[in-house]
C-alpha cells in the first residue's frame, strides 16, 4: 500500500506525520493481507507494541507491506513493515514495523476457522516460528496460557 502524507496527516507545526495517522494505514494494510488470507472478514485483535525511527514529514510518500506470517485455528498474525520512499532519488528509508493479530469472523461476527500457511521458504519457516513465539508470549501477557 502507498500513500502520501499531506498536510492534514501532519501536526502542523513541525509538518511530523501524526502517530495514530500511521496506526489507521498499518491496521488497513496488515488488515488487507489477513482477509486476503482469510477470505473473508477480519478483526484486529491486537498491534504489538510499535516504535517510530524516524518522523515521517509532509510530502514524503509511505509504503507499507504486510505478509501473514503465522495462522493459527481463527486468528493470524500479520507483520507490516513501514518505510518513506524519496521520488527523486528512488531511495527508501525504514521507519517502522509492527505485527498485528486478526481474527477471522463469520456473518455473525464469531471466529470461524481459517487456513494454516503454506510454508514454502527457509524465510518462510523463520517468519512462522518467531511468530509463533511472539503468540506465545501475547497468550503469557494476556493470561490465557498456551491457547
Amino acid at each position: 500500500m502507498t500513500q502520501i502524507v499531506m498536510p492534514m496527516h501532519t501536526n502542523g507545526v513541525a509538518g511530523v506525520m501524526f502517530g495514530g495517522i500511521m496506526m489507521q494505514w498499518i491496521d488497513v494494510c496488515a488488515g488487507v493481507a489477513a482477509m486476503r488470507h482469510a477470505a473473508g472478514a477480519v478483526l484486529t485483535a491486537s498491534i504489538d507494541r510499535l516504535d517510530f525511527l524516524s518522523p515521517v514529514q509532509v510530502g514524503e510518500i509511505v509504503v507499507l507491506q504486510a505478509q501473514v506470517n503465522y495462522a493459527h485455528k481463527t486468528s493470524m498474525e500479520v507483520g507490516c513493515r513501514v518505510e518513506t520512499e524519496d521520488m527523486v532519488r528512488r531511495d527508501r528509508r525504514y521507519v517502522t514495523k509492527a505485527y498485528l493479530t486478526f481474527v477471522a469472523i463469520d456473518g455473525l461476527g464469531k471466529p470461524r476457522p481459517i487456513q494454516p500457511l503454506e510454508l514454502v521458504t527457509d524465510q518462510d519457516r523463520r517468519r512462522h516460528a518467531d511468530a509463533e513465539l511472539r503468540r506465545k508470549e501475547r497468550l503469557r501477557a494476556a493470561g490465557r496460557g498456551n491457547r
